[in-house]
């Protein structure tokens, strides 16, 4: 009679963890689909963000002229004091 109690409280214990590391599990697997959409949408922000990046080189090109104008000035007037 012992026994048979035993293996029933025993029975009840694993019940009793199944449910807890599947509750567990259910409550990871919420926070995993709540953080998938924000990384999905986080992504499409940043696909919208950068669409607009062929004006990229152009403003590059334009920059180095202005340093290399600059660049003159600076080495004109280095040589103006001298």
């Amino acid at each position: 009679m012992t026994e048979w109690w035993i293996a029933v409280i025993a029975g009840f214990v694993v019940v009793l963890v199944v449910a807890a590391l599947l509750t567990v599990l259910i409550v990871l697997v919420r926070a995993i689909d709540r953080r998938v959409v924000t990384v999905r949408d986080t992504l499409a922000a940043a696909a919208a963000n950068t669409s607009s990046t062929s004006l990229i080189p152009e403003t590059a090109t334009r920059v180095d002229a202005v340093l290399a104008e600059g660049l003159e000035h600076h080495l004109f007037l280095g040589r103006a004091r001298t």
